[in-house]
């Protein structure tokens, strides 16, 4: 689309999303884990950066009309989990970090807005880029005192009986002391339809009462635990868009959709980058989630009185900070890098074994050239070019000094080559952890002036609530 149109459509559909009033019958609600006010910024200054010229290029979604910011703490820690801040933003209520869909007294139950949605007979649906049991997901569905009780949760997914879910696959498919079976056996006894990928989505879904979707059966022996980062995407990856996309068109069916209907996508891997304070991969993320975000625009172009999109975050991640020193940014070297930093760890495992003692330095500095555009577009100084000479010979001699976050190991050559390309763009990080910094939250449609200005994370779900007509 030409972007003067795209901007003058936008305008348009803003006046109009302003003066709507309605209820918001079709609801969609999109969580960006870890995505904190400087990933959103970051994104779009590299986006500008990549047509050449300081400043930004906007997402789809940071146009729409209201905009505000939200504060993230739990009820019992200053920086919130996962876990904690998904059932605010599910719930409405302040819990213990690591209770999902529970008080902090780990004894009461809350429900969530998905819930109520089901109550009021709308169909529902849960979708996320990791496991459909892990917590921002489960916030929606699961009542349990510890966000590590992956198979007590796949239970909860199956009890609470939504009509959608998607994402990689449980984490915990199988337990021993489970009587019933795997979680697959149990969600086709209660009724889902499986299916493994996009196009099995489209070949079952007019035909299906409850749907399941997961990643195909490679990438899941591979990692079930999420879907691969978008830098690393493969033809036939599951995507988030496609996720989204299999969820409107399922809950929007005549004989589901008729009353109305609640989305959740959440965009998990934003997180798990920034874990990896691995910023080329972040933006990637962010920007794949703007792409769903305009499966479900797309969708409110057409039902504009009807339809509410709300954009947030459960927390920030990894204290990123653009700009380190000079007043300078060169977020356009990010585009050097081909795949994310836990891929390049994984890489350089294989070559290391393929190659073994014949790995040598020169061949090492030619994969870094490759996958990284050092000494080619990204210019290192002797320092930064000894840095991985030494975490090269470290690797070699069996003494690397690799690092490990909260979801992936990396040698210390990967880990270099991180650091390096962050100080190259003069991208900075605070920790390999959540921060308590401000996160956004931007709306469009029936109910979205609602979302405009200073909130706590636990008035979103309300509000939402409110513009649907539900009783949170």
């Amino acid at each position: 689309m030409n972007k003067r149109f795209f901007s003058l459509s936008m305008a348009f559909v803003m006046v109009m999303a302003l003066m709507s009033q309605g209820r918001a019958k079709y609801v969609f609600y999109f969580i960006g884990d870890g995505m904190g006010v400087n990933q959103v910024n970051g994104t779009e200054t590299y986006l500008g950066a990549l047509e050449g010229r300081i400043g930004v290029s906007p997402l789809t979604f940071t146009q729409f009309p209201a905009v505000g910011i939200v504060n993230t703490q739990s009820a019992t820690n200053g920086v919130t989990d996962s876990a904690a801040s998904g059932t605010a933003l599910a719930c409405g209520r302040k819990t213990k970090n690591g209770a999902l869909g529970m008080l902090a007294d780990l004894t009461t139950s809350i429900s969530s807005v998905a819930a109520k949605a089901k109550e009021a007979g709308m169909a529902v649906g849960v979708a996320t880029s990791v496991s459909v049991d892990h917590a921002t997901p489960a916030a929606f569905y699961a009542h349990v005192p510890e966000r590590g009780m992956y198979h007590r949760i796949g239970k909860d997914l199956i009890t609470a009986g939504f009509d959608f879910y998607a994402g990689a696959d449980f984490r915990n498919n199988e337990d021993k002391a489970d009587t019933l079976g795997t979680l697959h056996e149990q969600c086709g006894a209660a009724g889902y339809t499986l299916v493994r990928n996009y196009r099995e989505y489209q070949k079952k879904r007019r035909r299906a009462d409850k749907m399941l979707l997961l990643q195909g059966d490679k990438p899941s022996h591979g990692d079930r635990t999420c879907l691969p980062y978008a830098i690393d995407r493969q033809k036939d990856d599951l995507t988030l868009q496609q996720i989204t996309r299999a969820g409107l068109s399922f809950l929007a069916r005549e004989d589901k959709g008729k009353d109305g209907f609640f989305l959740m996508v959440e965009g998990g891997k934003i997180d798990y980058a920034c874990h990896s304070n691995d910023a080329a991969t972040v933006f990637k993320e962010v920007i794949d989630l703007d792409q769903a975000v305009r499966v479900a625009y797309e969708f409110y172009e057409q039902h504009p009185e009807e339809t509410l999109i709300v954009i947030t975050a459960d927390h920030e991640t990894g204290g990123i900070v653009l700009g380190r020193g000079p007043y300078e940014l060169h977020l356009d070297l990010l585009k050097y890098q081909k795949m994310s930093v836990e891929k390049y760890s994984a890489h350089l495992k294989e070559l290391s074994k393929k190659m073994g003692d014949t790995l040598t330095w020169e061949a090492v500095e030619a994969d870094l050239k490759e996958n990284w555009g050092f000494w080619q577009g990204v210019k290192l100084n002797d320092h930064q070019t000894n840095r991985l000479k030494k975490a090269y010979e470290a690797l070699m001699s069996g003494k690397d000094n690799g690092t490990k976050n909260l979801y992936a190991s990396l040698n210390g050559l990967s880990d270099a080559a991180r650091r390096t390309m962050a100080e190259c763009a003069l991208v900075g990080w605070q920790s390999g952890g959540h921060s308590n910094g401000y996160v956004p939250v931007f709306a469009i449609g029936a109910g979205s002036e609602k979302f405009a200005g200073m909130m706590d994370n636990t008035a979103i779900p309300a509000r939402i609530a409110e513009a649907a007509g539900l009783d949170l």
